[in-house]
């Protein structure tokens, strides 16, 4: 049994293990650098070890440092949360060699499903559909593996992320300077330049299950998570369950999941992430051997708490949670609030924050690593916060969601904020059923359907009584247009970087 876990991690994340932690009376260690002196994750743990300067190549990235920390402060076990070490074959043999535990997956489970295009390769075997593609190419036989492929064609990077390197090809005079490009930008990336080429599928929405499966030969799906709403293949909102999906190919999506975990052996938490066309038909895009950063919504609609089973998981036990005690609860969306501009290209607005306030009340959540008097960093990811809520259907919980982004106020810098709110009040997005493409253009005088209005009008009135005076909105809030830039002038008018 585990007593004291090391988080290998910062920020929002960071936080939100250590308090998982913590209900089940485990103690705490956890790690910083030098640019993370102060920040929340060192004064929430138990424990906390400096392990470098700020260059997370200098710190977080270390394993070695990591480990001897974890031998330092006796912790039994390792949880990487996401990104830096949380997927790294590497460091999850040292883990094992040290005699530390790891909140993960083994190394084999994460090499299977961390290089693209072997992934694509295990899971056509355990019979996931997949869409047509290629492997790793050189640059002399791509214009006939495309031409025999189909337009239009997405090139993917092979060791990629986070969407870099993806570049879309319509037609075969573009695909040789795209690939170029592609191959440039994943050398520098990921430090591997193979890069492979994919059908391009029209219109696809991005939906993703979230699966558990224990040591003993036990796996269950947690349903799944909508995260349509991107930007450059970043996601910005999510919501749980997916805006539009019949049982039957939820039912379909989440028993393939679990069935191809298990024939790669995979042991802990992961996510299996899907295209989706608009009939319904999906195609496995790639398996995330970690937490996702928006595990909080399949938290709200299931009532499970993902850490504490990932450590109960790590511990040995089989699963407490069989596929039938499982039920869909409300409707539940993530906002991710970044220090970015928006309306400038998304600059990034790293700095400090003099003051700030979160949204509070019935089904809201808010995930931090950032607090009042502290700074968002130039070094790492520039999250704020994730706003959290639930609702006892979509609507409410649409209309909840941009009460708390009203709510929401980061002092000193500038937050996509605005941005996430005008995003909510979009026809397609009320509808539901959009698709990866929101972002990329709508009809900016749309208006939200009447139901909608009436609702947003109730919430806004609330808020009108409930904000401070210097905070007060610009407008009534009665009024929600579905554009995406009507509240630029609004923003301008707001001075000293607040919202």
């Amino acid at each position: 049994m585990f007593t004291k876990i090391l988080i290998a991690n910062r920020g929002e994340i960071a936080c939100r293990v250590i308090r998982s932690c913590r209900d089940l009376g485990l103690e705490t260690v956890c790690v910083y650098s030098e640019a993370d002196r102060h920040a929340p994750h060192v004064l929430l743990a138990d424990e906390a070890y400096f392990i470098g300067p700020a260059p997370s190549a200098e710190s977080y990235l270390v394993g070695e440092k990591i480990l001897e920390v974890a031998q330092k402060s006796g912790a039994d076990a390792i949880h990487p949360g996401y990104g830096f070490l949380s997927e790294n074959p590497d460091f999850r043999r040292l883990c094992e060699a040290s005699g530390v535990g790891f909140v993960g997956p083994s190394a084999e489970a994460m090499e299977a499903m961390g290089e693209k295009t072997l992934a694509r390769e295990t899971m056509a075997k355990a019979g996931v559909p997949i869409v047509p593609g290629t492997e790793a190419l050189q640059e002399a036989d791509v214009v006939d593996a495309g031409t025999r492929l189909g337009f239009p064609i997405m090139i993917k990077a092979a060791a990629g992320g986070g969407g870099k390197g993806m570049r879309v090809v319509h037609e075969v005079g573009e695909l040789l300077e795209a690939f170029q490009g592609a191959q440039r930008t994943a050398r520098s990336a990921f430090n591997d330049d193979r890069v492979y080429l994919e059908r391009f599928v029209e219109r696809p929405r991005h939906i993703e299950i979230q699966v558990l499966l224990d040591s003993h030969g036990n796996g269950v799906y947690l349903f799944e998570r909508e995260c349509s709403v991107q930007r450059r293949h970043q996601k910005v909102i999510e919501e749980a369950p997916a805006s539009i999906l019949s049982e039957e190919t939820r039912q379909k999506m989440g028993t393939i999941a679990v069935e191809a975990a298990k024939s790669i052996g995979y042991v802990n938490a992961g996510t299996f992430e899907f295209l989706v066309d608009p009939h319904e038909n999906f195609y496995f895009l790639e398996m995330n051997t970690r937490l996702q950063v928006e595990h909080p919504v399949t938290e709200e609609i299931t009532g499970v708490d993902l850490v504490a089973e990932q450590l109960r998981i790590a511990e040995g036990h089989p699963l407490r949670i069989r596929q039938e005690d499982l039920a869909i609860r409300g409707h539940a969306i993530e906002c991710r609030i970044y220090a970015e501009d928006p309306y400038q290209n998304y600059i990034p607005s790293p700095g400090h924050v003099h003051s700030l306030r979160f949204p509070a009340g019935p089904g809201v959540r808010v995930d931090s690593g950032v607090a009042a008097g502290g700074d968002v960093s130039e070094f790492y990811d520039p999250m704020v916060a994730k706003i959290v809520v639930w609702g006892a259907d979509r609507s409410v919980a649409i209309a909840r969601m941009r009460r708390a982004l009203r709510e929401t106020h980061v002092g000193g810098i500038r937050t996509n904020t605005e941005f996430l709110e005008e995003i909510l009040t979009h026809p397609q997005f009320v509808k539901g059923g959009y698709d990866t493409g929101l972002l990329g253009g709508w009809d900016p005088n749309a208006e939200v359907p009447e139901e909608l209005q009436q609702v947003f009008a109730l919430v806004a009135a609330v808020e009108a009584n409930q904000q401070n005076a210097g905070l007060q909105e610009a407008e009534t809030g009665t009024q929600v247009s579905g554009s995406l830039w009507k509240n630029e002038a609004r923003r301008r008018a707001v001075q000293g970087g607040g919202r």
